[in-house]
């Protein structure tokens, strides 16, 4: 049983992770780069975790695991008050067709060169897959709870999986706005384009600022209603990886999910005020925050260099298709060139 006293001394290493990795971000201003406090905490972690693997032993796995487990679903639903009816209006159809082909076409692709071409098994494929198509880290580590799998092997593939994710998303940050100065365009309609298919929302966040004008606010937008897509992503994966035959189980509803939805209908109606609704969102990152900083801590070499070049592989590929299919699929649909 969960109590106080006995997650505390694994809490207490993930509140200095998350206070760390929140100052560099806000104050050091690596903001402006597109790191979240999110990428940040799980690399402070993986670095603690690989020079001081002790930090990780006894008693304060407890606490690593309940930051793991509950501060990450906590902070996947208050998540949703990042997004509001509104802001999907404010896009129109054209944005929520683009989300909604990119999403499905990167998940149908990711599964099919991860486990058929690559040999990946099925968890570091989805996880991979998921960060790519949906929000990051973030996406990765909500979609560990619907994956019944061993603790002690999730760690890896999840840690994996957000390295990929990383990664590419850094690499994102310069490859699109070189893209916008050789191509040109409606900045409006580059914005769908980075909100559809940047990993992740600090990224997207960079992106648009740096292209300036519509984009900055579209890409945004788009990339809140992608994040949205998240919760029918779950539901699906967690009926997928229920188990077959005697040993099926019942779909397991994500709760933190369905709260997910439930806020961001709170949040299109202006009930709250601003200023608890800002302490909502601030909350949630903090807890995401948490749960990246535990993950991190649990990275070793050692784990990582069981999952060889096949997931970084993976992560290339879907890194391909989201900027060139997605470049051509908003071309396509916006009807303008940029």
């Amino acid at each position: 049983m969960l109590t106080l006293r006995n997650i505390s001394p694994g809490m207490m290493l993930v509140l200095l992770l998350t206070i760390s990795s929140t100052f560099l971000v806000q104050q050091a201003g690596l903001a402006r780069y597109g790191i979240s406090p999110l990428t940040l905490a799980i690399v402070l972690g993986a670095i603690f975790g690989n020079v001081l693997p002790q930090l990780t032993l006894g008693d304060r796995q407890l606490g690593l695991r309940f930051a793991q487990k509950n501060l990450l679903r906590a902070g996947v639903a208050l998540y949703g008050f990042n997004l509001s009816l509104q802001q999907i209006a404010q896009v129109g159809s054209t944005g929520i067709v683009v989300d909604l082909f990119m999403v499905c076409s990167t998940l149908c692709i990711g599964w099919f060169v991860g486990t058929r071409l690559l040999g990946l098994d099925r968890e570091t494929t989805m996880l991979t897959t998921a960060g790519s198509a949906i929000c990051g880290a973030a996406a990765i580590v909500a979609t560990v709870p619907m994956l019944h799998a061993d603790e002690e092997q999730i760690v890896e593939k999840t840690s994996s999986a957000v390295a990929t994710v990383v990664l590419f998303g850094t690499l994102a940050i310069f490859i699109y706005p070189a893209l916008y100065a050789w191509i040109g365009g409606s900045k409006a309609t580059f914005g769908i384009y980075i909100g559809s298919t940047v990993h992740e929302v600090a990224q997207v966040v960079a992106i648009g600022n740096i292209v300036g004008g519509d984009a900055a606010r579209t890409a945004v937008i788009v990339k809140m209603i992608r994040v949205m897509l998240l919760v029918p992503f779950l539901l699906s994966t967690g009926a997928l990886f229920r188990g077959s035959g005697k040993q099926r189980e019942a779909i397991t509803i994500p709760w933190f999910a369905v709260i997910f939805v439930i806020f961001a209908g709170i949040n299109s109606l202006h009930v709250l005020p601003e200023i608890l609704v800002t302490l909502l969102r601030q909350t949630g990152i903090v807890f995401l925050t948490a749960a990246m900083g535990a993950l991190g801590l649990e990275t070793t070499f050692v784990r990582l260099r069981k999952t060889g070049s096949r997931t970084f592989l993976l992560g290339l590929c879907l890194f391909v298709h989201l900027v060139v299919t997605g470049g051509l699929i908003n071309r396509w649909l916006a009807g303008a060139s940029f």
